[in-house]
């Protein structure tokens, strides 16, 4: 029970936290985001260094349910600051663990608090909601791999 409570705690204060729901005064990158299954919609806006390597910064804005609120949030607290290369890494955990693929312990120490979303893959209608952040800048960080 404790640990539902921590849990809900924590979503919740991802999910209407204004801390990274805001516009950035620069980017370097914007992509957008739709959950048709649950009507969520983010713009997500992100911030390289002057050598392009590593995220400087990172926001969203838009609107969607808790869990895509709270995901988004997470990620952001969680990849800001990282080289591209670590980014990706990271996603492709995430990934994993949301797909309930074993994980190793180092790695669930790389998601920080988006473990919290591991049980989200018992709740296939809220999938989507959680990874929607996700792909959204998997597919903005792999633009060179699309040319």
């Amino acid at each position: 029970m404790e640990e539902l409570d921590i849990y809900n705690e924590l979503l919740m204060e991802h999910a209407y936290s204004k801390k990274n729901k805001k516009e950035l005064d620069s980017y370097d990158a914007c992509s957008l985001g739709h959950n048709p299954n649950c009507g969520d919609e983010i713009k997500l806006e992100v911030k390289l260094s002057e050598d392009k390597k590593l995220i400087e910064d990172m926001s969203f804005s838009g609107h969607g349910c808790a869990i895509s609120q709270a995901s988004t949030s997470i990620m952001i607290d969680t990849l800001k600051g990282k080289s591209i290369k670590e980014a990706k890494e990271i996603i492709n955990i995430y990934f994993k663990m949301i797909r309930r693929e074993n994980i190793t312990k180092e790695d669930s120490k790389l998601l920080k608090d988006a473990m919290i979303l591991k049980n989200i893959s018992n709740m296939p209608a809220r999938v989507k909601c959680a990874m929607l952040a996700w792909h959204t800048l998997d597919d903005m960080l792999n633009i060179d791999k699309k040319a």
